[in-house]
């Protein structure tokens, strides 16, 4: 009899358009496994109402009472009212919610976890004291790296820094640190795909340096880093210049961007919709809509779901490739 799959969900805000995502997710699940919803019964049953969905829901306080396939509820309970405003209260549900998902994952009761939103300026007044979900996951995880990874079929990349302030980004453009994390990201990436990346490295500068007219990071740091690990049989390329390297992007290959934004701005443009946050080196799977709490949309607005789904597709498909490896 083969292991009963278990895949994780959290609120996120409960302010924003997580529980709303939740419920829409609900006609898309594939029978056969057991859902671990970590939110708020009375907010995610209005999300539901509001979404014309049923509540399938059973209330369970420890996974060992999950016993099979189905949707479950794991409730803290810590919210006022249904529907919450941007608050205090919505920001530290956020968080609970989200600590309590990692917290299972962690002793390896998920497969995947898939996170909504969380406002970083809410959960951060609450007591949250870390820049965004993915380095709470690796802190909570116990794992010293983690790469943030943008996923659609129309684009890939990598970021080397992630929720760092852009003055400090220089910081971490150093070729032993361009060349480990790379080197990480390609094998953490390979684990998981069970197929080793081609990947476009983009430089720092403006025209990737202009050959040192615009800053040398490129042929100090970055060249070398590429080369080294050319040597060692990875198949990456560049430094490319960044201006021009998403004007037709692959969408076989990985781009290894400098940082968030150099990543982020591309990637929004192209494959918003679609574009998943995929997080690498944690101990599960992890993947969450790439987009934020769009409050002004949360319980009103028109609502794109495109995201969420394309996260849930992207777990099914890694659990497919873990299946296919076993």
């Amino acid at each position: 009899m083969s292991k009963l799959t278990k895949l994780g969900f959290t609120l996120g805000d409960p302010a924003g358009v997580g529980p709303r995502l939740l419920a829409r997710l609900l006609p898309h699940l594939v029978p056969g496994h057991a859902y671990v919803f970590y939110a708020e019964e009375k907010t995610l049953r209005l999300a539901c109402r509001l979404e014309g969905v049923p509540f399938p829901f059973k209330k369970v306080e420890r996974l060992d009472e999950v016993k099979g396939p189905g949707l479950y509820l794991v409730d803290l309970n810590l919210l006022s009212r249904d529907r919450p405003e941007p608050s205090l209260e919505a920001g530290r549900a956020a968080a609970a919610y989200l600590a309590r998902g990692v917290a299972d994952a962690v002793k390896g009761e998920l497969f995947g976890l898939l996170t909504m939103p969380i406002s970083k300026l809410w959960a951060r007044r609450a007591g949250f004291s870390f820049p965004g979900q993915t380095e709470f996951l690796a802190h909570a995880s116990g794992v010293k790296r983690v790469a943030m990874v943008m996923y659609s079929g129309k684009l890939k990349l990598a970021l080397h820094t992630t929720h760092v302030p852009l003055r400090h980004v220089f910081n971490s453009i150093n070729k032993k640190e361009i060349e480990t994390k790379l080197r990480f990201v390609i094998n953490e990436w390979e684990k998981l795909f069970k197929v080793r990346p081609r990947v476009k490295v983009l430089g720092l500068n403006p025209h990737a340096g202009e050959g040192g007219e615009l800053g040398r990071e490129e042929l100090t740091e970055i060249r070398p880093a590429v080369e080294a690990l050319r040597a060692e049989g990875f198949e990456v390329e560049g430094p490319l210049p960044p201006d021009a390297a998403f004007v037709r992007p692959s969408s076989e290959a990985l781009y290894y961007c400098m940082y968030h934004d150099q990543g982020l701005a591309p990637f929004k443009a192209l494959a918003f919709d679609e574009g998943v946050n995929l997080t690498l080196g944690l101990p599960f799977v992890r993947v969450s809509p790439d987009h934020g709490t769009a409050y002004e949309v949360a319980w009103e607005g028109e609502l794109r779901e495109g995201a969420s789904v394309s996260a849930l597709r992207l777990l099914y498909h890694l659990l497919d490739l873990k299946a296919q490896g076993a």
